[in-house]
């Protein structure tokens, strides 16, 4: 490799502190927090983060004025974009069973500062989230009550008329995300319990609705007299899913919470999948039966779960939905304040982020002070901001996030394994995988080749080619391309080909979304230059997807893995980054707000305190090399690890420190 001139050394040093990666322990169940949550505890977790105030609200909605009847078919095209999602997801959080979600799997496979600015978006998230179901939740109580809270407030509080700020104080949802703030800082298994109790509620209120719903269903509300199933076509079918998309944001608290799983390697894929199976089920069958028991264009878009049984005569029904409404708006409030700090506790445990939100209380087992200063933020927002200019702002840092673990998932797959000595962190996410070989690794001495270790237990490294060929490790190409493509790509390192060519994944999705949704509208291209470029794209990322499947993937993993990579988490990046072109421009302004923000504490804090870049300046005084003769003789040498500025310099190994043992 061609050495870099003296003038750019400062720009690779930065550059390579912003792509470092995250070390694993060797250990990988080893926690500060308590692993106490089993397979149902999850799986009520991810269907309680999911399942929320949008099946009573957001079903009516689209019903009405987006897609009609065909909403049930919205939710299966957003189930399954959803479910590509999930596996990357899924797969994650069994291989590397830390808090932090999307921040800790694009650690460990793309870099330092993309991680931290996915945590920072998660964040936001989070916080965002959680006011606004907290105001939703405060809303809905209020209009059983004929907004009399609100007539209160502004009459004898205050109201206020300021851009960006609600009305009048919403004391209510503050009082709301405190109350739970205080429960989640008793532990984990208070969260849980709490959850179970409104989990279970509100599947029975679901339950209620499906079955009476049924009776009370009318076939003639889909027929050509009411509109026919899909009033608004194709076209309104694509524009729902990318709505009913949003539903099944909530999973990724799964994954979160897989550094307090008894067994996260088989509870989080099956959590996953069940919750992510139930709630598009939800969402579903209760799309058909509200569309069945009114006319869709008669909905009420506020509250029509509850106004369709009162059309039908059946007005106690209402209260029921009404008590079904607040506990599943409960479980998604505990699902985002019980992210939140869990979030924030990775990102400080890793020293990106203020070390004193990295405190677990002893006791509790909880990051109380992350959930103590995060939940009151929470409630700050909710009590003077209208969030909903804000609402919209959760779709792009959630898509963000998924768009980077889908790519981690690629980078992880293709990345050459790597074991490590005593007392070294290995670099390699599987916890299950089988140690390497040590002082009694075994040596061909039939084959006349020189071979180099670097210690007994590190893997082998061949000097000079092999006249006969071995199974490919990850990362190589394929025995099978080797003939057609191993003169253009063979000098690259393991890898390095399949990063590349993610990276053109990125670029090419982004490209082609680009010019599918303003190419003909704000960029008035030309019909023939429109299909060129859709041409040009779309074959530069089927191109580099053919490319990454030429390689061969790491085979030894006992946990769960996402299948048909790279197709599945290729399409999911394809599928975020189009539903991120269509938010508006406000939105992104936003977030290139946020993010400059967020750069101004990684660059003021993180990257100074970060553990990976103080792990980098341990001393390291000797290494020693194993260097297996033609001949079988083993010869040790040692040599100095000199400062990276000395990297260039020849190396010179004495031959008094040689000691040979035959």
């Amino acid at each position: 490799m061609a050495a870099c001139p003296r003038g750019c050394a400062p720009a690779v040093r930065v550059c390579q502190k912003l792509n470092r990666l995250k070390t694993l322990e060797d250990d990988m169940m080893a926690t500060s927090l308590k692993r106490c949550l089993s397979t149902l505890d999850l799986t009520l977790m991810g269907l309680g983060g999911m399942v929320g105030s949008g099946l009573y609200v957001l079903t009516g909605t689209l019903a009405k004025e987006i897609v009609g009847p065909a909403v049930i078919v919205s939710f299966i095209f957003a189930g399954f974009a959803s479910l590509l999602a999930a596996f990357c997801y899924a797969e994650f959080g069994a291989r590397i069973p830390k808090t932090g979600s999307a921040y800790m799997f694009t650690y460990v496979s793309v870099g330092e500062i993309w991680a931290f600015l996915i945590g920072w978006n998660v964040i936001l998230e989070n916080m965002i989230g959680g006011a606004a179901v907290a105001r939703a939740w405060s809303g809905y109580l209020d209009s059983i009550f004929n907004h009399a809270i609100q007539n209160f407030t502004e009459t004898h509080v205050m109201q206020w008329n300021v851009p960006f700020l609600a009305h009048y104080p919403d004391i209510l949802a503050a009082g709301i995300l405190i109350v739970a703030m205080v429960f989640i800082s008793f532990g984990v298994q208070v969260s849980s319990y709490l959850n179970h109790i409104f989990s279970t509620i509100s599947m029975v209120v679901i339950a209620f609705i499906l079955i009476f719903g049924f009776i009370l269903a009318e076939p003639a509300n889909w027929s050509q007299k009411e509109g026919g199933f899909a009033p608004f076509g194709l076209s309104g079918i694509l524009a729902g899913s990318a709505t009913c998309f949003y539903a099944f944001v909530g999973f990724d608290v799964i994954a979160s919470s897989s550094e307090e799983a008894k067994n996260p390697q088989k509870a989080v894929p099956i959590a996953t999948a069940i919750s992510l199976a139930l709630a598009a089920a939800a969402y579903i069958l209760v799309s058909t039966v509200l569309t069945l028991m009114v006319p869709w264009h008669s909905l009420d878009p506020n509250s029509a779960l509850a106004d369709a049984f009162f059309r039908r005569g059946y007005s106690w029904a209402g209260i029921i939905v009404a008590i079904g409404s607040i506990c599943g708006m409960n479980t998604v409030l505990l699902c985002n304040l019980f992210s939140l700090p869990r979030i924030v506790y990775a990102m400080a445990e890793d020293g990106l982020f203020f070390s004193i939100f990295a405190r677990v209380n002893p006791v509790t087992k909880v990051p109380v002070i992350a959930i103590l200063v995060f939940g009151t933020l929470t409630a700050a927002m909710a009590l003077i901001f209208d969030l909903e200019a804000l609402v919209q702002f959760l779709s792009i840092g959630t898509l963000l996030a998924y768009t980077f673990v889908a790519a981690s998932i690629i980078v992880l797959r293709f990345q050459p394994e790597k074991t490590s000595s005593k007392g070294t962190a290995s670099t390699s996410p599987n916890p299950t995988a089988e140690p390497a070989a040590s002082e009694t690794q075994t040596i061909n001495e039939e084959s006349g080749e020189l071979k180099q270790y670097e210690s007994f237990s590190d893997k082998l490294q061949l000097v000079e080619r092999q006249s006969t060929r071995e199974p490919q490790g990850a990362g190589q190409l394929k025995a099978f391309w080797e003939p057609y493509l191993g003169r253009l790509l063979g000098d690259c390192e393991p890898g390095e080909v399949v990063a590349f060519c993610v990276l053109i994944l990125i670029v090419s999705s982004v490209s082609f979304c680009a010019v599918l949704v303003f190419g003909r509208g704000q960029l008035f291209l030309p019909l023939w230059s429109y299909t060129f470029l859709l041409v040009v794209f779309g074959l530069a990322f089927l191109l580099s997807l053919a490319l990454i499947w030429m390689h061969e993937p790491q085979t030894n993993s006992k946990t769960f893995r996402v299948p048909l990579v790279p197709l599945t988490p290729g399409v999911s990046i394809l599928i975020n980054v189009f539903l991120m072109m269509k938010l508006s421009f406000l939105t992104w302004i936003r977030f290139t707000i946020w993010i400059a923000i967020g750069l101004c504490v990684y660059f003021g804090y993180g990257i100074w305190h970060s553990k990976e870049g103080l792990r980098e300046l341990q001393p390291k005084d000797m290494a020693a090399r194993y260097v297996v003769l033609p001949s079988g003789s083993l010869v040790e040498t040692v040599q100095s690890v000199q400062p990276e500025g000395q990297a260039d310099m020849a190396h010179h190994i004495s031959p008094s420190s040689d000691s040979t043992v035959e």
